[in-house]
Formats: structure tokens, sequence, C-alpha cells
């Protein structure tokens, strides 16, 4: 049973009578957290470089349903002209979402490397610049929280020691950084690894890459896309037991085709075809993802066998500890924002709440 006085937690436990005006939440499946996405592009057939407050509205709306009640709006490489009108539109937008929450920026490229791209479009991949953190705070409007960039890039030090003195979290992705050039970045002020295993150069027994780093060192918080497609199984029970205690947080990575019908889709000026759950390029290579957050949770409990609760932490207390949330997101805790969702017994999203107040039910 959950009390809520306001936008905040009042109680947190078995059930008992309170005579009070009170809302009082129970459920007979469970009582989750809200979910914290730090990565996601879009959903509902709108993506945050639409650079429209509809769109936002969309993609809150969306990730509601799926019991997220805060994200990082997600950007992809292109041109600052672009980058800015999306980051701006943030900024004016973010107050008046009646869904899910922007709780920040997430600026994922331009400063990334050409071969380890993805679906990040090469004509807007840029060598990052000495005031590239000062313009970046700017057309955010302080609302810059997290950076996805190539540690190995010219210029990049000096980036990655700007943002991490101005309170940006630093992450590595899309690189083909070395284990030494990521442990000399981690040193600099990259304490984050973006969808590990996907855009980086792998663990080998002899070169162990970004992805040994980022299982290896404590130092680093890691980001895993839990579908079963971007990241075998296996390996995410691996980093499940490798990863300390919210150390390992599960993002979506999700793109405007999330909850829509199969088609072809645009991302960053890429062409991208949803089928099946899973979306792809031309040549056939991952773009985003399909995923939704609450079906990440299920996935990894499943992939790792590790309690449902376990996989629910990874989606909301550790992304809120890497965010530097904890005293207000996460958990179910008195003087917590009330931001949570009740469930099914088997972690089916019900109802959801945001601030106390109900912001989405079960999906038809």
């Amino acid at each position: 049973m959950v009390i809520t006085e306001g936008d905040q937690i009042r109680y947190v436990g078995e059930p008992i009578h309170v005579e009070s005006p009170e809302e009082e939440i129970t459920s007979s499946g469970y009582i989750w957290p809200g979910l914290i996405d730090l990565h996601v592009h879009g959903a509902g057939g709108a993506d945050v470089m639409d650079g429209t407050p509809q769109a936002l509205q969309r993609i809150s709306h969306t990730l509601a349903s799926y019991g997220v009640t805060g994200f990082l709006a997600t950007t992809v490489t292109m041109d600052k002209p672009h980058l800015e009108k999306a980051l701006a539109n943030v900024s004016d937008t973010s107050s008046s979402l009646t869904g899910a929450r922007t709780l920040g920026v997430h600026l994922e490229g331009p400063w990334i490397c050409p071969a380890k791209r993805g679906a990040q479009n090469p004509e807007y991949i840029q060598d990052p610049q000495p005031t590239d953190a000062d313009w970046a705070m700017e057309a955010s409007r302080g609302k810059l929280r997290l950076v996805t960039m190539a540690p190995e890039r010219s210029g990049a030090a000096a980036l990655i020691e700007n943002l991490h003195r101005q309170g940006v979290v630093v992450s590595a992705g899309h690189t083909s950084a070395s284990f030494e050039q990521l442990m000399s970045a981690v040193e600099a002020g990259v304490s984050h690894i973006t969808h590990v295993f996907n855009g980086m150069t792998g663990l080998h027994h002899r070169e162990p890459g970004v992805a040994g780093a980022a299982m290896a060192d404590d130092r680093v918080t890691v980001e895993v896309i839990g579908d079963g497609l971007h990241v075998h199984p296996a390996v995410i029970r691996l980093l499940c037991r490798t990863k300390p205690e919210d150390g390992l947080i599960l993002i979506s990575d999700g793109m405007r085709a999330v909850g829509q019908p199969d088609g072809v889709y645009d991302l960053g000026g890429l062409a991208v075809t949803a089928q099946q759950g899973k979306a792809t390029l031309e040549d056939g290579s991952l773009a985003g993802s399909l995923l939704t957050l609450d079906q990440a949770v299920r996935n990894t409990a499943d992939y790792a066998d590790i309690p449902l609760w376990k996989a629910v932490r990874m989606a909301s207390l550790a992304p809120a500890k890497r965010l530097g949330l904890a005293d207000e997101l996460g958990s179910l805790q008195a003087g917590k924002r009330a931001d949570l969702s009740l469930t099914d017994e088997r972690g089916h999203i019900l109802r959801v709440f945001s601030g106390g107040r109900e912001i989405a039910s079960a999906r038809e």
C-alpha cells in the first residue's frame, strides 16, 4: 500500500486505515516506482528531433503508458541548427507535458566515431571543439544532463573535462577507443557507457576494448538495451553478475516506431524499417529499438534469472542515482515524489502516476 499526499509519497507498507483525504494506492500485483529512461529518441510516431511541442507531448504520453514517469529527451547526430531547435523545444515544452516528464537532455553525438556510427547519420559527425560544452549548455538552456561521444576523437579530452566540470554525465559511445584510451577518458571525466556492446570496440581476451572496460571498471555505470536483440540474453546475465548494484541501467533506445504499426520510419534522416519487433537500416543493421522500458524489465529478470524487483531497480533507482536525483525519485519511500505504477503479477502496467496524478492506464 502507498499513501500519497499532494505530489509526494506519505506512507509505504502494509495496508492501514487513514481517515484523511490522501490518495490510497493498492494493487493485487505490484507497485513499482516510476521508471526512468536515460536513452529514448521517440515513441508513438514522434521523435525528439521533430522539435515541436506536439511531438514531445506524444512521446511523453506514449512512454507513460509503459510505466515511464521520467526520461532524457535524446537527440541524434545532426547539424547544430537542427539540434538547437530540438533542445530549445525540450526546454520550452517540458513544463506543459502531461505524461512522462523530461528530466533533461541526452545529446547523442555529433562527436562520435564514423566507423562505429550505427544508425547515426555520417553527414553530420564532427570533431569536438573547446567551445562545444558551452554551446550545448546554452542551446539546452541548462537542461543538458548526458552526452554520448567518442573519447578518442581529436579535441575530445578538453570537451570531456569541460562537460564534467559543469556537472554533465559524459558517456563513451559510438567509439573505436581502445581499453587504454577509455581508461584515460575515465580519468578525464567519462563515467558512463552508452548501450554497452553496441557501437564500440568489443571484448577480446587480449584487447578488452570499451566493452571490457565497461565490465571491469566499477567507476563507470553501464546502460544496456534489454531486448535480447542488441545484446544476447547470456551477456545480459553476465552484466548483471559483473556490475555492482546500481551500476547497470536498463534503457529502451526507443525510436518513433515504438507503439506503432510495422512500416518505414525516419531516424535522423535515415530510413528505418520496423518489422516484427526489430528496427533496421537498409543494410540490415540495427537502428535504435522498438523496446519499451517495462518490457526491458521483464526481459532482464528472465534473462538473468533475478527477482523482478532487481530488474525494476535497474530502470528506476539506478538511473535516478546516475542523474543525482535519488533523493527525489527512483524508489517508493516517504518524502519522495509520488511517481509509481501499478502492475499485474507478471509486471504488465495497469495504472501510472506522476506526482500523485494518474497519467496513464493499461493499454488496449
